[in-house]
């Protein structure tokens, strides 16, 4: 959930009126936000860096409010505002409205055939005519910052560019070009640099060395340059320097290149409409035309309003509110969604503006009314049907096991479902290729990369951070494990495990052993291959030689017990013996 810092006493300009910290706090919930924090610049510095460091930091006071990630309208001051007027009734939701240039041809963007190899889309619109104030040029940037962390995947999908229309002159032509042709002088930069050596300038930079990524493999990358070969930004990175925006600037070109077109264009509608307010004509865009290689003209921004028909029961069955149709178009326009009556009360006609990229399906609309209506309003009812509950089968025989594994003795621990690709692979001594793991596609970390395919590493790791705890350490957990199934829907299934582990200065294999007996007992299950359970000698390279066995039961394998290998023990950077069980618990149900 995004988090935005606005300036209270700027905020409450724009609302128009005063409100203590508990009165904002109890509209932001009326509204669907969460006033997270009442802070200042001076207080962050001193809390994250100490109080030396915030001598001469701003004191001025800062509302942090937890925004839906959905909800890209409401990432910056102008589009807060106009949202809690709106909802408050202070004024009408504006019409947003796309116009041709007063004087001579559409801007234009052309894009090359080149650029297909790493960005294949873009649009352009143009705000003319605007006003800055040095709070209004603050918060376009910190929109467009909050943008590419959001929606647009931190770049990777969508980049935007804003510039100078005074400055440079179309039309513009978007294109890619190897690293080594691109010569041109960056965003606050004194001197021209080419690509290649912007790549290396950014590779320490805290805030653009996290983007280099996306296109720093490519054998071209992407350029915008405008009529007279001057560079206007070199997309996902950096700006050029000469149409830089300043307070001064009357006309602003915003171009956002893209390897999704659809996100692109939710990227332009939203900016293009939260600061066309401080254009001369308020709430009017200037359009722009892109050409794509193949001669396909499109005109940006779209900024397209459509309608949708409910009836009046589907949103009230689905609150659970009696409301009149016209009490329900009142409730949908204060949330930014102009509805009327129509066919006699039975149906109500909803305009879904270009802000609201969120509502994609009637669901969305509902829960806007139910937010308009308050949660809290809403009268709890028993449900006409009745049923009887009962616990999830597997969780309660998860629990049941649990208590008298506590019993026996042994410690619950309650480990990472995600863990580094060495900890299911390379320190158990098995092939990564065979372990039916489910890999994260961007990991944050090394330490989680897959989703843990054995309980056995977690207890290892937990171990290894209890050395100094008196001996013996038995540990024990009961969870899921996600292991790769093609006959799946999504690829993948959930199995619920349990492991047992049993650590001292002898391996205690008899322990274990005993435990699975107990295990076996507790479940109704006698030794016997017909209907019981039993053993057989196994290799396995996480186990010694000669001290592995399999589980069988109910006709199945199950798992896995015996004495860990001396290597892997090593690789957890453990010093002493170790045995271990692990099964699968699901076969009982």
């Amino acid at each position: 959930m995004p988090t935005i810092s606005v300036k209270r006493d700027l905020l409450f300009q724009a609302l128009g009126r005063t409100y203590t910290d508990e009165e904002f706090d109890e509209l932001c919930f009326e509204f669907g936000l969460e006033l997270d924090e009442v802070t200042s610049e001076k207080d962050i510095i001193s809390r994250e860096q100490g109080d030396g460091k915030a001598d001469g930091a701003s004191e001025v006071v800062l509302y942090k409010i937890d925004v839906p990630a959905n909800r890209y309208d409401l990432l910056c001051l102008e589009g807060l505002t106009r949202g809690l007027l709106v909802f408050k009734n202070r004024i009408e939701a504006p019409r947003y409205t796309r116009v041709g240039p007063l004087n001579g041809d559409m801007e234009k963007l052309v894009i090359t055939e080149e650029t297909a190899q790493v960005r294949p889309h873009a649009v352009a619109a143009v705000l003319r005519n605007i006003t800055f104030t040095k709070d209004r040029y603050d918060s376009f940037i910190e929109l467009q910052e909050k943008l590419h962390q959001n929606i647009c995947r931190r770049r990777a999908l969508v980049a935007i560019g804003t510039h100078d229309l005074d400055t440079v002159s179309g039309p513009f032509s978007y294109t890619a070009q190897p690293p080594s042709a691109i010569k041109f002088k960056p965003l606050n930069q004194s001197k021209e640099y080419t690509a290649i050596e912007l790549m290396d300038l950014y590779r320490t930079d805290s805030h653009l060395r996290h983007y280099l990524h996306i296109i720093e493999d490519k054998p071209v990358y992407p350029i915008i340059y405008d009529s007279n070969g001057i560079v206007l930004s070199m997309p996902p990175i950096i700006n050029g320097d000469h149409s830089k925006i300043t307070l001064n600037t009357r006309n602003v070109f915003i171009e956002c290149t893209a390897t999704d077109r659809t996100k692109a264009k939710i990227v332009l509608d939203t900016i293009v409409t939260m600061f066309s307010e401080y254009c001369e004509k308020p709430f009017t865009v200037e359009a722009a035309q892109v050409i794509y290689p193949n001669e396909d003209m499109y005109t940006y921004p779209e900024m397209g309003y459509r309608k949708e028909i409910l009836s009046t029961d589907f949103i009230n069955k689905r609150v659970g509110i009696r409301e009149t149709p016209d009490s329900l178009a009142k409730l949908l326009t204060r949330m930014h969604l102009t509805s009327k009556v129509i066919e006699n009360g039975a149906q109500i006609e909803i305009e879904i503006p270009p802000t609201r990229a969120d509502i994609i399906h009637p669901c969305d609309i509902v829960e806007d009314a139910a937010i308009a209506f308050g949660y809290n309003n809403i009268k709890m009812t028993l449900p006409k049907a009745y049923t009887v509950a009962n616990q999830f089968p597997l969780n309660k025989l998860s629990e049941l096991l649990r208590q008298d594994m506590a019993a026996g003795g042994f410690t619950e621990a309650l480990t990472f479902a995600l863990c580094s690709q060495d900890d299911i692979a390379d320190k158990l001594s098995k092939d990564l290729a065979k372990t039916r793991a489910v890999h994260i596609a961007n990991p944050k970390t090394a330490e989680f990369q897959v989703a843990r395919t054995t309980l056995l590493s977690g207890l290892l790791k937990t171990v290894a951070a209890n050395r100094k705890m008196p001996l013996p350490l038995k540990l024990f957990e009961i969870s899921d494990v996600v292991l790769k199934d093609p006959s799946k829907d999504v690829g993948a299934k959930n199995e619920r495990r349990l492991c047992a582990l049993y650590y001292n200065k002898n391996p205690g294999f008899e322990v274990i052993h005993g435990l699975l007996d107990r295990i076996m007992q507790l479940l109704d299950l006698k030794p016997g291959k017909e209907s019981g359970y039993y053993m057989q000698a196994a290799e396995d390279s996480t186990f010694f030689p000669g001290r592995c066995a399999e589980i069988f039961a109910l006709g199945e394998s199950i798992g896995k017990l015996g004495v860990l290998h001396p290597d892997v023990i090593t690789k957890f950077e453990l010093t002493m013996p170790c045995s271990a069980l692990e099964i699968d618990i699901e076969p009982f149900l």
